[in-house]
């Protein structure tokens, strides 16, 4: 089954949190709460033809988004990450 967004979504892959760590390797507490970063690095996987700027975009490309407008949806036992056009600041290109 194949997944393709629509109304300017763009299908995302965001990288796992990493557990916190101190640059001598011991963890820290599961509580502790490293300062994060407003936005993230993700990579595409699919678009809507709407999205504004779908005629930049391929597979694999790189953008920097707003982390707070990633939504992760779980339907039928899997997870998709998408993030509409609008909170995309940036792309990656070659």
């Amino acid at each position: 089954m194949q997944f393709k967004p629509l109304n300017r979504y763009v299908h995302i892959d965001v990288e796992p949190d990493k557990q916190p760590q101190t640059d001598s390797g011991i963890l820290l507490p599961a509580d502790f709460k490293k300062e994060e970063a407003r936005h993230v690095c993700v990579k595409v996987k699919s678009w809507d033809s709407e999205v504004r700027f779908a005629d930049s975009l391929s597979e694999d490309s790189w953008l920097i988004v707003d982390k707070s407008m990633i939504e992760e949806v779980n339907v039928r036992g899997n997870t998709f990450n998408l993030v509409l056009d609008n909170y995309v600041l940036g792309l990656f290109t070659r």
